[in-house]
């Protein structure tokens, strides 16, 4: 079934249940490549990265008891960020249940609230459905990740061939994509139309439905600024004269804030209208008027009254509203305010980095470390940025030149060792690009044992370790909201360069600004994975572009 399915890799670990499943992967000419992790959370998270940036389905896998608790967080990020992974855990055998053997858990009560499709085999002939049934759920609609249980048992039974048929599009997401209602599309160019400042915010729905050029035509028709969350980085090419940048608490910065407040309507693409994209719903404020439009009608006017409505895939709204307002204007052209908006944004934005990007100051500045890798890394390169320090100034200040998914956070529940698994599931699904992982200090600690997997299947990630003795975020939170009663999140500075070398990974520690750029090159000419330890600023005391510490 996942080979009827287009599935190439899978991510996982093994167990004593499993063993049925990882003897059929031995024996059998499936085409697909098992990825051994060393924890099953990260192999969902490397399930995560690679669905991002090939489109299709991630699929990892565990044992029972354990190994299905440690594979949970991965899914429950994935299915917030609308990724499809699937996770295939092993369980008990069915004539066990309820005689107390070990590792016992009911794994569907478990993943039913926190997956869009969950279940647990009961009969051999029912693993063809279940896995159709997984696929698409995944694939369609808004996407999700899913969960299928296979007893031990089970996987030692066998059944009718003419059971076993997949449908070939889920594979891929999103699958069967649906328009919205032409009456609301019409309405919606009416309220378009009206607005002097219209502003669109452009989420990872965007990027995920591949609605990028379908946007750009949008925007260029209306001559209306364009600002991203965070998810919905590469919505359009970072060099778009209408691109403003990423706007909310995480990322955004007062010019591209200002964009959003002048705005007399406010697009929504993709987007959820979260807190962090709203700067906790002020921003805009409510008394500005909504577009929303997005793939799953629980979103729109979750938050906000919404003039226009359109549910549907992003590519085929935009695409149906770009008719319809074609239709009203003709050659009619706009004044082009909205591009000289966004440049003047974008333009007080590169000011605020240029502030400290070229700082020879020790620690070294975040901005100078960005500054450093921008001038190195190709344009197709992906970066993929843990929570803390790495996402809001790459979010905020990295020149992301390529539309598409190049830029990857775990936006949802924004739980630290995500960013090295989800940058090796990226390496798989785009092995001709440069995949990054930038971590702190804290996320390090969570993931040092995938180092060995790196090593092992010498995976060629950069990965830099922005390295300043705390978990970052939460003292930078205490300073500023705690009146500096710092309180459990300083710990013992790491020499992660040694670490990586005792895993067999080429390192170096960098210290000096200076010595940055000729780190950064050795990275790029290097034919295997690289880390590199850099003594980095304590974030409570940056400019970070977090808008509740930015004076």
């Amino acid at each position: 079934m996942l080979q009827l399915h287009g599935v190439q890799h899978v991510f996982g670990l093994c167990g004593d249940t499993s063993l049925p499943f990882y003897d059929a992967l031995y024996r059998l000419d499936h085409g697909m490549k098992h990825i051994l992790c060393r924890d099953e959370r990260s192999a969902a998270y490397m399930a995560d990265g690679y669905a991002r940036v090939t489109g299709k389905v991630g699929v990892c896998e565990g044992p029972s008891g354990g190994g299905a608790t440690y594979i949970l967080p991965g899914l429950v990020e994935a299915n917030e960020s609308s990724v499809p992974v699937l996770a295939i855990t092993s369980d008990i055998p069915v004539r066990s249940r309820g005689r107390y053997p070990l590792t016992e858990l009911d794994q569907k009560a478990l993943y039913r609230p926190l997956t869009k499709w969950n279940t647990v085999i009961d009969l051999a002939e029912q693993i063809p459905q279940a896995f159709r049934q997984a696929f698409r759920a995944m694939t369609t609609g808004r996407p999700g990740s899913a969960h299928l249980g296979l007893p031990y048992d089970i996987q030692k039974q066998t059944l009718s061939g003419d059971l076993v048929w997949a449908q070939p599009e889920h594979g891929r997401f999103p699958a069967w994509r649906s328009g919205p209602d032409p009456v609301d599309v019409e309405r919606a160019a009416d309220v378009v139309l009206s607005a002097k400042r219209p502003v669109l915010i452009a989420g990872g729905g965007v990027v995920l439905a591949g609605a990028m050029a379908e946007l750009a035509r949008f925007a260029e028709r209306l001559d209306a600024p364009v600002c991203t969350t965070v998810s919905g980085v590469g919505a359009l090419p970072g060099n778009h004269p209408l691109l403003v940048g990423v706007v909310g608490t995480n990322g955004g910065t007062p010019p591209t804030q200002a964009v959003v407040q002048q705005a007399d309507l406010v697009v929504f693409i993709g987007a959820r209208a979260g807190s962090t994209t709203t700067e906790h719903w002020t921003c805009p404020g409510m008394d500005v008027k909504i577009v929303h439009i997005d793939a799953d009608p629980m979103v729109i006017s979750a938050n906000y009254r919404t003039e226009a409505a359109l549910v549907g895939d992003a590519r085929l709204a935009l695409s149906a509203l770009c008719e319809a307002i074609d239709a009203r204007l003709g050659d009619d052209t706009r004044s082009g305010v909205g591009g000289r908006v966004a440049e003047a944004a974008r333009a007080a934005r590169r000011a605020q980095f240029a502030t400290f990007s070229g700082s020879g100051e020790q620690p070294v500045r975040p901005e100078r470390l960005l500054r450093e890798l921008n001038a190195v890394l190709p344009a197709d390169s992906v970066v993929v940025a843990d929570p803390g320090t790495p996402c809001p100034y790459v979010s905020g200040y990295y020149e992301f030149l390529e539309a598409g998914r190049h830029f990857i956070t775990n936006r949802a529940h924004g739980a630290l060792g995500y960013s090295l698994a989800a940058a090796a599931g990226a390496s798989f699904g785009r092995p001709n690009a440069k995949c990054v992982s930038i971590m702190g200090d804290g996320s390090f600690g969570f993931t040092v044992g995938e180092l060995e997997t790196v090593a092992r299947l010498k995976i060629p990630l950069l990965m830099i370790v922005m390295s300043n003795g705390s978990f970052g975020w939460i003292k930078s939170s205490q300073k500023f909201g705690y009146s500096e009663r710092y309180f459990s999140v300083d710990f013992s500075r790491t020499d992660h360069a040694a670490i990586a070398r005792d895993y067999g990974i080429a390192a170096q520690t960098v210290s000096d600004p200076d010595d940055l750029g000729a780190a950064f090159r050795r990275a790029m000419d290097h034919d295997g994975p690289m880390l590199i330890d850099v003594i980095t600023q304590p974030l409570e005391d940056s400019a970070v572009p977090v808008s509740a510490w930015m004076g």
